[in-house]
C-alpha cells in the first residue's frame, strides 16, 4: 500500500457495534504508512474507548468539540485540512442521516462538513434499518454529492438479523482508500462504453432465462472511470443498483437490446468495456401467454444463440480499444485466451465465477488480466472498485498509445 505512505486518514468512528473493526482498520492503515487521525462520536465511545484508538494511531483522539486543545486551533477545520481522505467506518444510519441533512452537531459531523477532501462512508447497521427508504435516500443523496459509498456486507448481524449492513471488511475499506487517493485524472477526453448486468429472454410474460449477475461490477467500472475525468456511456440490463452520478445510461432488457445500443453507441467512444453477463441463449419462441405446470410430464424448451455483444464490438473497433470478460468455472486462462481471439480483445479480464468471494453479486473480485501479447497477471482479492481502477490502469497506455499512432 505505497499510496498510503505519508498520507493523512481522518477516520471518523460513529457508534455501532462494528466500532471494534474499525480498530483493525486503524492498525492496518498505520502499518501501511498512514497517518491516522481518529475522531470518535460519543456513541462510539460506548462500544471502544478513546485509548484503543490513540494506542494505535499513537495520535491524540477527537470526542470533544470544545475540548481545549494544547495549541490553539479550531478542531475540525484543522482536522479537514490535514486529511487527504476522511473515513466513516462504522457510519450508522443517524450519522449518514446527519450527513444527507448537513447537520453538525458534534465533532464528527461538524469535520465532515468541512472536509474538502475525497470522503468515503461504510455503512453498518441492522438490515431494516439499512433498507429502509429514508435510509436509502440519504445514501443517493450522498452519492449525488460525489461522496464514494461502500456497499456494506450480506451476512448475520449481531442482533441476529441476516440481510444487508455489515460493515466491510477492514482490508476491504482499506483497499477502497488506497484506490480513492491513487486516483488520477488520466481519462479526461475519453468517451468509454460499459456494459453491465444480465440480459433477460423471455419464456412467456411471466418467466425468463437470466443470471446471477448484478451489475456491481460494470457499475463499478463507470463510476471509477467517470472520477478519473472520462464521459461513460452505461448500457445496462436490469438491475437494482443507482448509476453513478454523471453516467449517459441506456437500460436494456435483452441481449439484442444491448448488442443495438453497444453498436449504436461505440462508433462515438474510444474504448469500450464489456463487463455485462448477457444471456448466451434465447427460447426460439416465446409464448404469447403463461405456460401452464404440465401434469406429470417434462417441458422442453428449445433454446438458440443470442448475439454475441462483445465479438460484434470487436468486429467493428477499428483503432478503439476493446476491454472482455470471461467469467468461467474451469479451465481460466484457456477460455480466456479463446475468447481474446474470438472478441478481438485488447484486454481480458478473467475471473472464476464458482468462487464465493468472486462470482456473482459479491462486493470482491479476484481476477487474472490477460494482454493481447499473451501475458497473464494475477490479481489478488480487492474490492470491485479497486480491481475497476485496475482494469483502468492497464486501458489508459493502451487508449494513449493509439492517440500518438494516429497522431503520428
Amino acid at each position: 500500500m505505497d499510496t498510503l505512505c505519508g498520507r493523512t486518514v481522518v477516520l471518523g468512528v460513529s457508534g455501532g457495534i462494528a466500532a471494534y473493526k474499525a480498530a483493525d482498520l486503524c492498525s492496518r492503515l498505520v502499518k501501511a504508512g498512514a497517518q491516522v487521525r481518529v475522531v470518535m462520536s460519543a456513541a462510539a465511545t460506548k462500544f471502544v474507548t478513546p485509548l484503543t484508538f490513540q494506542t494505535l494511531s499513537q495520535a491524540p483522539v477527537g470526542t470533544d468539540m470544545f475540548a481545549q486543545p494544547e495549541m490553539w486551533e479550531i478542531e475540525h477545520i484543522a482536522l479537514a485540512d490535514a486529511a487527504d481522505i476522511m473515513v466513516v467506518a462504522p457510519a450508522t444510519a443517524n450519522v449518514i442521516a446527519k450527513m444527507a441533512a448537513g447537520l453538525a452537531d458534534d465533532l464528527l459531523t461538524t469535520t465532515l462538513l468541512a472536509a474538502k477532501s475525497p470522503v468515503l462512508v461504510c455503512p453498518a447497521m441492522n438490515p431494516r434499518m439499512y433498507q429502509h427508504p429514508a435510509t436509502q435516500r440519504n445514501i443517493r443523496t450522498l452519492k449525488e454529492r460525489g461522496v464514494h459509498v461502500m456497499e456494506p456486507g450480506v451476512g448475520r448481524m449481531a442482533c441476529g438479523d441476516v440481510g444487508p449492513g455489515r460493515l466491510p471488511e477492514p482490508e476491504e475499506i482499506a483497499s477502497q482508500i488506497e484506490a480513492i487517493l491513487s486516483r488520477r485524472r488520466d481519462m479526461v477526453g475519453v468517451r468509454l462504453l460499459v456494459t453491465a448486468g444480465p440480459t433477460r429472454q423471455w419464456l412467456d410474460p411471466v418467466r425468463f432465462i437470466s443470471n446471477p449477475s448484478t451489475g456491481k461490477m460494470g457499475y463499478a467500472i463507470a463510476e471509477a472511470a467517470i472520477s478519473r475525468g472520462a464521459a461513460v456511456v452505461l448500457v445496462s440490463g436490469p438491475t437494482a443498483l443507482t448509476p453513478p452520478p454523471g453516467a449517459e445510461l441506456v437500460r436494456v432488457e435483452s441481449t439484442q437490446d444491448m448488442l443495438e445500443a453497444a453498436t449504436r453507441a461505440f462508433p462515438e467512444c474510444d474504448a469500450a468495456v464489456c463487463a455485462a453477463a448477457p444471456a448466451d441463449h434465447a427460447p426460439e419462441s416465446v409464448a404469447g401467454q403463461k405456460i401452464r405446470r404440465l401434469q406429470g410430464g417434462a417441458l422442453e424448451l428449445r433454446l438458440v444463440p443470442t448475439p454475441d455483444v462483445a465479438a460484434a464490438l470487436g468486429q467493428m473497433k477499428g483503432d478503439r480499444a476493446l476491454v472482455a470478460f470471461a467469467a468461467d468455472t474451469q479451465s481460466l486462462l484457456e477460455n480466456a485466451k479463446a475468447k481474446m481471439a474470438a472478441k478481438h480483445a485488447d484486454l481480458v479480464v478473467a475471473n472464476d465465477v464458482s468462487q464465493p468471494d468472486a462470482g456473482f453479486g459479491t462486493d470482491t473480485n479476484r481476477a487474472v488480466l490477460l494482454s493481447s501479447d499473451g501475458q497473464a497477471e494475477a490479481l489478488p482479492l480487492m474490492s470491485k472498485t479497486a480491481l475497476a481502477h485496475e482494469i483502468l490502469d492497464r486501458l489508459v497506455p493502451l487508449l494513449q498509445q493509439r492517440r500518438h499512432q494516429c497522431e503520428s
